[in-house]
């Protein structure tokens, strides 16, 4: 028997003929077959029946056009249409079904209205009761569906808050990305950075002038921390040491600045290319004091030092390496008091409570450790899960999370996200975001970041209407 040769046919090959029938008497079930090759045909042009309309053309003469992808990759395009499909009809339906319910609850607030008041109100005001009480429960929905919506919703919306999120100042100078940024917690409140380019910076808030210098480091500097009382900073380097260094600033006077960077917090933005770096070709640090040499070197790591910071008090430092452990010193004679073992993999950040002797270590194999210190005799260590690696501050109830994608979000301490930092062409980050820092006592600038792309940026953040939208 002579079958129709049909585009099928010819892709498949074989295949067919294997499963078609070699006797005259199955000729049902060949027309099954065929018919099934149709329906598969069909679900195929789904997409394109607009076209299929607008030409005008029979559909069997759309059945021979040759096409050039092969059977596979055919069939794998109809079987990925068609999951689509599948997402697209049951939002489709979930929306109509959202749609009855609210109409459903808007008759039910109308009738309970009419019956309560029909014999007295007029019908002006029982439209205008009614159109209340609706609001009302639109009001209620909005706030129930926003706390439980998908990931997928929820990345589309906008958000609402109107609290002023001003850029101040713009600290350039550095030659690299920069790592890590902190606050001065002594009279003078200065700015300290630290980068990629070896060096660590002091800075004057008010100007964004740099003051001192740091080039003691023979690696990437890592991270810098200010003493609690006295003028010192601890900075920890790729050259698997920590270093302690002196400094003596005088802060220039401040000249006024223009209110023109003011912006809402929100999350429309001005995409910006990688290119649009700060222009840095004047190295701005090499007219400033330079420091070479520390007061004490702590050395014990066999590794990168990723973190240091001081115990409170400042008698004591902590230190964290890729070596796996974290070390605790004296500061006066450099020995080490205490190695901290038992992370598997290597550290990212260490963190000390600042009015008690606690020690937090975070590591790469998803945990986090917090040692305790406040008893001699007893070192006690609890260990989390966690992430591998983040960098968060904590300011007035406040975190500032800096994002590998140039962001800096805003949330409180229940997690609820309050805002988010400008980031257009003009003002903000243009690559990933290391480091955030609150100095709440400073009238100026409230929060610092810093990012890659090797510039540090003072922030007022209007925390009380930040707050208040909440």
């Amino acid at each position: 028997m002579e079958y129709p040769k049909n585009l099928f046919q010819e892709r498949l090959g074989h295949h067919l003929l294997e499963v078609m029938p070699t006797e005259s008497g199955s000729c049902s079930t060949a027309r099954q077959a065929k018919q099934k090759r149709k329906s598969h045909s069909l679900s195929i042009r789904r997409t394109n029946s607009s076209e299929q309309e607008r030409t005008g053309l029979p559909r069997e003469m759309l059945e021979g056009q040759d096409s050039k992808l092969p059977s596979s990759v055919r069939s794998t395009l109809l079987e990925l249409f068609g999951q689509i499909e599948r997402e697209f009809e049951n939002l489709y339906i979930e929306n109509l079904e959202l749609r009855r319910e609210i109409e459903t609850l808007n008759e039910r607030l109308a009738a309970e209205g009419q019956a309560i008041d029909g014999a007295e109100l007029s019908k002006g005001q029982l439209k205008t009761k009614a159109s209340h009480s609706t609001s009302q429960l639109s009001q209620k929905l909005k706030t129930t569906y926003k706390a439980s919506t998908s990931k997928i919703v929820s990345s589309f919306k906008t958000t609402t808050s109107r609290a002023v999120c001003q850029l101040v100042k713009e600290y350039i100078g550095h030659r690299d990305g920069i790592w890590d940024v902190s606050v001065a917690r002594t009279q003078p409140v200065v700015l300290g950075t630290a980068s990629a380019d070896h060096t660590a910076l002091l800075w004057s808030i008010e100007t964004g002038r740099c003051l001192v210098k740091y080039s003691g480091h023979v690696g990437s500097v890592n991270s810098i921390k200010f003493h609690p009382s006295e003028q010192l900073a601890l900075t920890a380097s790729g050259d698997q040491t920590a270093h302690i260094w002196s400094y003596a600033v005088q802060l220039p006077t401040p000249q006024p600045i223009a209110d023109t960077t003011q912006q809402i917090c929100g999350e429309d933005e001005v995409e910006c290319s990688d290119k649009d770096e700060p222009d840095v070709d004047a190295d701005v640090s090499s007219d400033c004091p330079t420091i070479r040499v520390p007061l004490t070197s702590l050395k014990s790591h066999q590794g990168v030092v990723i973190a240091a910071d001081w115990l409170v008090g400042g008698k004591q430092a902590v230190t964290a390496s890729w070596d796996r452990t974290a070390n605790l010193f004296d500061v006066e004679t450099a020995e080490l008091v205490h190695s901290l073992t038992g992370h598997d993999q290597e550290l990212t950040h260490c963190c000390t409570h600042p009015t008690q002797r606690l020690v937090v270590t975070s590591s790469r194999d998803t945990t986090f450790r917090l040692w305790d210190f406040r008893d001699p005799s007893i070192h006690s260590v609890n260990v989390f899960q966690g992430h591998t690696e983040i960098n968060v501050c904590v300011g007035q109830k406040i975190i500032a999370l800096p994002h590998d994608n140039r962001q800096v979000r805003l949330f409180d301490m229940s997690g609820v996200r309050l805002a988010r930092l400008p980031r257009s062409s003009r003002q903000g980050h243009r690559r990933m975001v290391c480091c955030s820092a609150w100095s709440e006592d400073h009238p100026m600038c409230n929060l610092f970041t810093c990012g890659f792309d090797r510039q540090a940026i003072g922030w007022n953040i209007n925390i009380p209407a930040l707050l208040q939208e909440k």
